[in-house]
């Protein structure tokens, strides 16, 4: 499989931790890895983890990438690399690194993108004009709609409102806009990972569910008529569910996943249950793309200290979703013929 790996910001930990999952030669059996960065950025991070041996080449075009060896598209091999700082310039470097990943996965030379961290203040200095990967991708795409998916193991978390200010989430959360990302998220466990009947649950916006609207009326007509219409359509979702006992009491383990109002009622809870082996996935895209669920850790950045765990798991995940997707096209193809395989493959799934 042809993998894309973007560099992120080139002052943080990306690069770091793409090299130290490929360090572990097993991690190139059945990859094609592409890397978009350039050679002084691969050396000065090899320095920094102690690695000599790293088998790496400089290459052209993608179409020439060979299995085995992690292969490095040059980006701008003039950057000055400052491990920590925040600059337009690393801005600048991240955002080419992202175009030519995006531009090949487009063409078809690779098959899906992991995305390292960026700074978002540092990227949008160099005029990269998105709150982040995300809505950056479904502009590309051309999607009207994705949905933030945090995934590790069977916890997989996805938020309606996303990248937007607290104080604008109330007056952004429209039925349609639940509607929308629970549909998202009911065809991504399908076809993404391959569950027979997935079974959803929405969290409610306010504190105890709004406990009967006495602290907030949301759930009662905004939230509870969508989970209403969603289950009369033959959707299995459940709730609004009070996000503090919904997590605390380990509710969540019910569920193939669950649908948070907000960024931080949702990732907040994700990430002190599985930081460091989390990913970000996007879902809803034409195209598989997977992130680290950390940022570009300035504070160590440089020194060799990064965890390789979360960039490890995002690009399994981006392999499992990919031939989960092909799996789901031939089973689906033709519904009607239901062959042992096939029954097999559904039976496993359930």
């Amino acid at each position: 499989m042809r993998i894309g790996l973007t560099a992120g910001d080139p002052n943080g930990i990306g690069i770091e931790t793409i090299l130290r999952v490929f360090e572990d030669d097993r991690m190139l059996s059945d990859l094609t890895p592409i890397l978009y960065a350039s050679s002084n950025l691969v050396n000065s991070n090899l320095e920094a983890i102690g690695v000599k041996d790293l088998n790496w080449k400089i290459i052209d075009s993608a179409e020439n990438a060979k299995p085995g060896i992690l292969n490095v598209i040059s980006v701008d091999d003039d950057f000055k690399i400052s491990p920590g700082e925040l600059s337009s310039e690393a801005g600048g470097y991240s955002f080419k690194s992202l175009e030519k990943a995006v531009d090949d996965l487009a063409s078809t030379k690779t098959e899906v993108l992991v995305t390292a961290p960026i700074n978002k203040d540092a990227i949008t200095q160099a005029g990269f004009k998105f709150p982040g990967h995300t809505e950056y991708l479904a502009h590309m795409a051309n999607a009207d709609d994705v949905l933030m998916f945090l995934v590790a193991d069977s916890l997989r978390i996805g938020i309606v409102t996303g990248h937007i200010a607290l104080k604008d989430v109330a007056t952004s959360l429209t039925g349609a806009a639940i509607k929308s990302k629970l549909a998202i998220m009911n065809e991504s466990l399908l076809r993404d990972f391959g569950c027979a009947s997935p079974r959803i649950a929405v969290l409610g916006l306010n504190p105890h569910a709004g406990d009967n609207g006495l602290m907030g009326d949301e759930e009662k007509n905004i939230i509870s008529p969508v989970i209403r219409d969603a289950c009369s359509s033959g959707m299995n979702v459940f709730g609004p569910y009070a996000a503090d006992g919904f997590f605390g009491s380990g509710a969540y383990k019910d569920f193939d996943g669950v649908l948070a109002m907000y960024h931080d009622q949702g990732l907040a809870p994700f990430k002190a249950m599985s930081f460091g082996r989390g990913v970000n996935f996007t879902a809803g895209l034409p195209i598989v793309r997977t992130s680290p669920d950390h940022g570009t850790g300035f504070d160590i950045a440089g020194k060799g200290m990064a965890s390789a765990d979360s960039m490890r798991s995002a690009i399994f995940l981006a392999q499992d979703i990919r031939k989960n997707r092909v799996e789901y096209k031939e089973l689906t193809s033709n519904p009607l013929e239901i062959t042992p395989q096939r029954k097999e493959y559904r039976d496993s799934r359930r």
